[in-house]
């Protein structure tokens, strides 16, 4: 789908973990957790309060006290990180789930609203926290579980973009809603290999609906398939003709200092929404990038399903963004 109004980015805001920010987002969060608990009596409590401080932070920054529409998920059942930010903003709410697809999701439904003239500004937000995952579709921690080499840390962390017709920032042109995919992955510590046949699924359709070629855009930007996944959906796309290798870099793969001592790299809702909501969109301020495909993936499994012995679905999602011509 192609936006006539082109719907800008017009502010951002983002917070991450201390672990995150040893690494690429450090530099360009807008709050730099020195606690992983944010002062707050658990974990879930920590993630709500993170995704609320983007939410809140994103509008003053865009010299707004509110905004017509707030498009947010998150990873926890009922997605009540949302639900219960929502509930301080008092912003009209859709609650959205796409897994750790849910801030191009997002962005994508801010897009359709903004540019079709139903809201003035939209707020695309979402956020994950690494212990509230763990214990929501593995294990407790208390457990000590051993961790496989093809697992991936769940980001702590949350972004929020404004997405308006009016103002400055980055265009929102274009963007492709993706299927659910399953290629019969079960291994619930497996996300990259899983999620990577959806995004190389989205790509191409991306790429075919709109006439353009990889090298189009500066940056081919998957959200949360960690380095496994990266290379995965290279391969995918490669056999389908496709070369994205000299212009393609996962968020998951970035996020880290050193992604490897991380396993595969980081996931979660909040780890597309961090790395894009700071350093790419500070990329794309200072005219480095100014057109990325933005792919966030996310894996729609549950405890429930993966105990009846489901295999796991998957989407993402596809969100051009460009810089205007100067």
């Amino acid at each position: 789908m192609f936006f006539k109004n082109k719907p800008k980015i017009i502010s951002s805001a983002t917070v991450a973990g201390p672990k995150e920010c040893a690494g690429l987002v450090g530099r360009y969060v807008d709050y730099a957790l020195e606690d992983d608990m944010f002062s707050e009596s658990t974990f879930e409590r920590a993630e709500r309060k993170m995704l609320l401080y983007s939410i809140r932070r994103s509008l003053e920054k865009a010299e707004l006290k509110g905004a017509d529409v707030l498009i947010s998920g998150d990873l926890l059942n009922q997605i009540i990180s949302a639900s219960f930010a929502a509930r301080e903003t008092g912003i009209p709410y859709l609650g959205i789930y796409g897994a750790c697809s849910t801030m191009s999701e997002g962005l994508l439904l801010a897009s359709v609203l903004t540019d079709g003239g139903y809201a003035k500004n939209a707020v695309a937000a979402t956020g994950s926290h690494f212990s509230s995952a763990e214990r929501q579709y593995r294990y407790p921690l208390e457990l000590g579980c051993t961790r496989p080499p093809q697992s991936q840390w769940t980001v702590t962390g949350a972004g929020s973009c404004v997405v308006s017709r009016e103002g400055k920032g980055p265009c929102i042109t274009c963007g492709t809603v993706g299927r659910v995919v399953d290629y019969g992955v079960s291994d619930v510590n497996n996300m990259g290999a899983a999620m990577a046949p959806a995004a190389s699924k989205v790509i191409l359709a991306h790429l075919h609906d709109t006439g353009r070629k990889p090298g189009y855009y500066d940056l081919i930007l998957t959200g949360d398939l960690g380095i496994l996944g990266s290379r995965i959906v290279k391969d995918l796309l490669w056999e389908k003709g496709t070369d994205v290798f000299p212009n393609h870099d996962d968020c998951g793969a970035m996020v880290y200092a050193r992604a490897e001592d991380e396993f595969q790299g980081g996931s979660g809702a909040g780890c597309s929404a961090s790395v894009f909501g700071s350093y790419i969109l500070h990329e794309m301020s200072a005219g480095r990038l100014n057109k990325v495909l933005f792919v966030a993936t996310g894996a729609l499994l549950s405890t429930v399903s993966s105990g009846q012995g489901e295999t796991i679905p998957c989407i993402a999602h596809a969100v051009a963004v460009e810089n205007e011509p100067s």
